[in-house]
């Protein structure tokens, strides 16, 4: 079972996803705590109302000093618009989702609606996200899963992004459970075998 640290910047959609699948035992987890970098955000409130432990912290030092005090082994990236960095025993366990198909529509600025804009100026016909373990760079760590949603000639930025959430609520608690399954540096090691 994953023991997860939650961290977020908003309203907390991907808290609401995870809750609900730990509770009906689809998610393979538990949420040790929720931290967010901006301070009385939504997913705060949800995070107090679940039970969860819950704080304010407004950067990576910050964050890891309230992460020394719980047992976790899985930093899940739920709508953090932050470049984190872990402390080094945790470097290799921080799991993100991108609201694209990586290598597409990815790295510094691109997050959230920016993102769905930019695939809507494409004009691309499919879309997706992406669930990857994250390093020092923006949506460059080994991918876990990928999910795709088709695209429609007239699917405005904010249809976009509805497609790509819905499949974001399949593909994050998926990748988690298989993060479980096969061991975190199971992911690592493809990458840098080239396997």
């Amino acid at each position: 079972m994953q023991k997860m640290a939650v961290l977020l910047s908003g309203s907390g959609r991907t808290l609401d996803n995870f809750h609900e699948r730990i509770q009906d035992g689809s998610l393979n987890a538990e949420i040790k705590v929720v931290i967010s970098n901006i301070k009385d955000v939504l997913g705060l409130q949800k995070a107090e109302k679940y039970g969860y432990p819950n704080f304010h912290a407004k950067g990576n030092v910050a964050i890891n000093a309230i992460l020394k005090d719980y047992d976790v082994n899985l930093i899940c990236l739920a709508g953090y618009l932050k470049l984190y960095e872990p402390t080094p025993e945790l470097q290799r366990n921080v799991l993100n989702i991108h609201p694209a198909l990586i290598p597409a529509f990815c790295g510094d600025g691109f997050y959230g609606m920016r993102v769905h804009r930019a695939v809507k100026a494409k004009g691309v016909m499919v879309s997706g996200c992406t669930v990857h373990f994250a390093d020092n760079r923006y949506d460059e760590g080994p991918i876990v899963v990928q999910k795709c949603v088709p695209l429609e000639y007239d699917d405005t930025p904010e249809k976009i992004a509805a497609k790509v959430f819905a499949m974001e609520c399949i593909a994050f608690p998926e990748a988690i459970n298989l993060v479980n399954e096969k061991g975190i540096d199971f992911f690592w090691r493809r990458v840098e075998n080239g396997a």
